[in-house]
């Protein structure tokens, strides 16, 4: 692949960060988290309306015919402005109705789609983002296959007080629910899609751990101390140095993964893997380091870099942990 994005890729990021600039600004930000919602509609169907939903979709389906890796370019963003919404569930779902044989669940994808339907990632065990404003479920059927779960009865959801401010965890149960059975264990696709999903929160990550190494910067040459900005003390200058050292080698692993995944290479899994690992790890470091760059008002709720380091910490936990990974990435080498 080339390793630079084409004008229609910038387009795409520029796209989704213009609208997200118009609908969800550190204001809606602090608003959100402070009340009890875990879905804002407006920004939901701003984001929606840019098609972002069927973005990996063929143009058969109602799609842009496009592929993970745009799909991963949108959650970049999303990651950037800390966006709330299921966006992963919604765009992995997507995906999955276009490919399952059943006729039924794929009478959904309109819907899926569109974003009328907001589709939540249930893969990690009863632990559920943005459940309470989900109308679908994209799960595990107990089994190691997929499925389809529609909200409503036999669904029981229980808030909880999470560390992501940005997008509320819910603790989810499934009791004779109505379901869509998509794909066996043994169907490729199985693996496949939950490989998609670790591609897309890796995405996130690096979007918020650019976001932040971003923010820490402009407040070095901003801010001032003795005199002069505190970006020309040599310390602080180190630290920016090693964020962006940590940050920009990374976005590499990402594009790599969702390549390797829209072409169907060998490694496709293990660069999920290997990709989900370091930019879990590399968002929580850079996160951390751009409070310590901040000094006090760094750590303050107003300022407002504790909802990316919450996000980090929530990202570095779903779906599996950076050891657990690194341990399928040796495992898929041979090692």
């Amino acid at each position: 692949m080339r390793f630079h994005l084409s004008s229609e890729q910038v387009a795409i990021q520029d796209a989704v960060r213009g609208t997200l600039a118009g609908c969800w600004g550190m204001e809606r930000l602090h608003g959100f988290a402070d009340g009890e919602a875990d879905h804002d509609p407006e920004s939901w169907q701003a984001l929606m309306a840019l098609g972002v939903g069927g973005l990996a979709l063929p143009e058969a389906e109602g799609g842009a015919g496009l592929g993970l890796l745009e799909a991963a370019l949108v959650c970049e963003v999303a990651g950037e402005a800390a966006a709330p919404g299921p966006l992963i569930g919604q765009i992995i779902a997507a995906i999955a109705l276009s490919k399952t044989g059943n006729a039924d669940a794929r009478a959904l994808l309109p819907a899926v789609a569109s974003g009328d339907r907001p589709v939540a990632l249930a893969l990690d065990g009863d632990l559920v983002s943005c459940a309470r404003g989900a109308q679908l479920f994209l799960a595990d059927d107990g089994q190691g296959g997929l499925r389809l779960v529609e909200a409503g009865e036999g669904v029981d959801i229980a808030p909880l007080r999470s560390t992501d401010r940005s997008r509320p965890v819910s603790r989810v149960r499934f009791s004779a629910a109505r379901s869509h059975a998509l794909f066996a264990a043994d169907d490729p696709w199985a693996a496949k899609l939950r490989d998609a999903a670790l591609v897309l929160v890796a995405a996130d990550s690096l979007g918020g751990a650019q976001h932040c190494t971003d923010l820490s910067v402009d407040y070095a040459k901003t801010r001032e101390q003795f005199g002069q900005p505190i970006g020309r003390f040599q310390g602080l200058k180190h630290q920016l140095a090693h964020m962006a050292l940590d940050v920009e080698p990374a976005r590499a692993l990402v594009w790599y993964a969702a390549y390797a995944w829209d072409a169907g290479l060998p490694d496709a899994p293990r660069a999920a893997a290997m990709a989900k690992a370091h930019l879990c790890e590399v968002f929580t470091r850079t996160t951390r380091a751009a409070i310590a760059a901040h000094g006090g008002i760094g750590y303050t709720w107003e300022y407002g870099l504790n909802y990316w380091f919450r996000r980090s910490v929530h990202n570095r936990a779903w779906l599996g942990s950076p050891a657990s990974h690194r341990a399928r990435a040796a495992g898929l080498a041979g090692w």
